[in-house]
Formats: structure tokens, C-alpha cells, sequence
């Protein structure tokens, strides 16, 4: 069993910062892909930015240079550093991860990943 716990998501004004963590429980080894997807009013859910070991990580174009993704393997903690937050950044944001093969160029592909957590809430006002 592979348990995902998203927090630390909240409400900020536009130009502030935010940042994710997703606990995992059950079998989460460095091997494993993990990714952050998100999912806006109105719209498809998204990949956001992914990461395998100490390999790669991947970011959509529209969050690079603003979002980090780390994970602390030690701890099973994955996490999102969001800096310079939109208003288009509002969404409700989900972690994900996966056992299967993987590779940087399908990393933000929904579905790819087999363990999902319940979303945290990120709004971001102008």
C-alpha cells in the first residue's frame, strides 16, 4: 500500500510563495517517479513538475524558473517550492507516484502514475 498526503497548500496574493509537501507512506524508494499535477477551475488536470532520484526532474514551461520540486528520501517527503505565485497558479494540487517505468519525457503525463493523494487547495489572488 502507497499512501500520499498532500498539505501546505493556502491563499496568498499574487507575488508570494507557497510551499508543498506530500508524506508517503508504504514503499516509496528513490527509484520511484514522483510529480505534482494540478488541476484548475474549469480545466484538465496537469503535469506540473517531476522528479526520479537524483537523475532528472521535469517542469511544465509555465512554472520553470518559479517552482522547485524536491524530495527528501530519508523522510518520504516530496515537496514544491512555489515562489512568484499567479493568479493562474490557483488550482488544486495533487502528488503522485509511480513503481512503473518512467522517463523524464513522459514524466508529466497523468497517467503514468498509479498512487494519487487527495489534493491540497493553492489560490492565488491579484
Amino acid at each position: 500500500q502507497v499512501r500520499l498526503v498532500e498539505s501546505g497548500g493556502g491563499s496568498v496574493q499574487s507575488g508570494g510563495s507557497l510551499r508543498l509537501s506530500c508524506a508517503a507512506s508504504g514503499y516509496i524508494y528513490s527509484r520511484y517517479y514522483m510529480a505534482w499535477f494540478r488541476q484548475a477551475p474549469g480545466k484538465e488536470r496537469e503535469g506540473v513538475a517531476a522528479i526520479y532520484s537524483d537523475s532528472w526532474s521535469n517542469y511544465a514551461d509555465s512554472v520553470k524558473g518559479r517552482f522547485t520540486i524536491s524530495r527528501d528520501n530519508a523522510k518520504n517527503t516530496l515537496y514544491l517550492q512555489m515562489n512568484s505565485l499567479k493568479p493562474e497558479d490557483t488550482a488544486i494540487c495533487y502528488c503522485a507516484a509511480t513503481g512503473q517505468s518512467n522517463n523524464r519525457d513522459d514524466s508529466l503525463q497523468t497517467w503514468k502514475y498509479m498512487y494519487w493523494g487527495q489534493g491540497t487547495q493553492v489560490t492565488v489572488s491579484s
